[in-house]
């Protein structure tokens, strides 16, 4: 599987939340590769922008011929534009790329401020003309067309521009919350409900660049909007809470729920003392996240992402087919703890012909569990298939 190559064109966020860099927090936990053209410098946090840097218009496009040039490119994320001539030499240099585009015309920031005058979203519809999606919210949304109607907003600006338009939903009221993705010749929905966290600044620009690189991988768009709208929601989930104001998404966190191809996430195994189970798995350090003692069933995350969940049966006869390896980097500190907590271990940290540094031990119900330390030699050992 290629590397997804994804060009965004987009400001500069200081503070990190949204911007090229959310942009390229997003493209990279998805697995693609990131470059970027910066168009304006800011100066802000979660609070607020207070100064704004707009990049010459002739840097721009150097930026975008250096990358294009020698790495290619695959699709093209755009968010904030400098200025109206910026704007008009990015669209004609577009044009002749043959790429799918993903516009998210960025007018203001979460906090408010101002990031596009009028002359600069006059401009936008040479943008439009060459994208692919345009992705505004629902403010950016009738700015653009003057329409209070979404979707009669975006029925106009795709028969005048030949773009598809996603209208989100999130600047509504209530709950509940519904995006469309309007196409010439089709409309798909999506229902959902908000996640309450005042986390939000760089939504926009994560879901467009999500967007950008699913198409880039190749998929239509309809299927590419839904994946990045899963990749927004877990990074809404795992926003980490910083600043004062409207604080960054987690994008760091979301690894194992998208993506491309077959992802080991999960794994159930069988017990038949729930409490006892569940004790131990809280004792060797995974976090509870379900608890049904009514069913039997528990389920754990793991560090990076992965869950874990016991299911219990007092009947039922564990048998030993597979052991479950727990990787961790503090090894040694790790099971020296544990056994002094009273956790018996049938070895300690050994050395393995295969490379690994691994500790043995069982569960409650009899299941084998390692904890377990490779490092390099768990994807990379000097055995690997040449060309995997």
């Amino acid at each position: 599987m290629s590397t997804v190559r994804v060009l965004a064109i987009a400001g500069s966020d200081s503070g990190g939340g949204a911007g090229i860099q959310a942009d390229i927090k997003t493209i990279t936990m998805l697995g693609g590769h990131a470059m970027t053209a910066v168009t304006a410098i800011t100066a802000q946090n979660t609070e607020g922008v207070s100064a704004v840097h707009a990049v010459p218009t002739e840097i721009v496009l150097a930026q975008i011929d250096a990358v294009v040039g020698d790495i290619g490119v695959d699709a093209v994320k755009i968010g904030m534009i400098g200025s109206p001539f910026t704007a008009l030499h990015i669209a004609a240099k577009l044009e002749a790329l043959a790429v799918p585009v993903v516009f998210d015309p960025v007018m203001t920031a979460t906090s408010g401020a101002n990031l596009a005058d009028e002359a600069t979203i006059a401009a936008f519809g040479r943008l439009m003309d060459v994208s692919t999606i345009v992705t505004p919210n629902l403010p950016e949304l009738r700015r653009l067309t003057s329409e209070e109607d979404e979707v009669a907003a975006a029925l106009q600006l795709v028969s005048k521009h030949r773009c598809a338009v996603l209208i989100k939903g999130g600047h509504e009221e209530g709950d509940a919350l519904a995006d469309a993705l309007i196409e010439e010749d089709n409309m798909t929905s999506w229902q959902g409900q908000r996640i309450d966290t005042t986390s939000t600044h760089g939504t926009g620009c994560t879901l467009a660049s999500a967007i950008a690189y699913y198409l880039g991988r190749g998929l239509g768009l309809a299927q590419s909007v839904e994946r990045a709208r899963l990749f927004v929601r877990m990074a809404l989930h795992e926003a980490p809470g910083l600043g004062k104001g409207h604080g960054p998404l987690g994008q760091q966190a979301v690894r194992l729920d998208t993506g491309m191809g077959l992802r080991l996430n999960q794994v159930t195994v069988t017990g038949n003392d729930y409490a006892k189970m569940v004790n131990f798995y809280r004792a060797l350090g995974l976090k509870q996240i379900i608890d049904s003692p009514d069913n039997q069933y528990a389920r754990f995350e793991t560090n990076g992402g992965a869950t874990f969940s016991v299911q219990c049966d007092p009947e039922e006869t564990v048998s030993e087919t597979t052991a479950i390896y727990f990787e961790c980097d503090d090894l040694d500190e790790r099971v020296e703890r544990l056994a002094r907590s009273g956790i018996p271990f049938e070895h300690g940290p050994r050395g393995q012909p295969w490379m690994w540094r691994e500790a043995r031990l069982r569960d409650p119900s009899g299941n084998t569990i390692f904890l377990y330390r490779a490092g390099e030699a768990r994807r990379y050992p000097p055995w690997r298939i040449a060309d995997a």
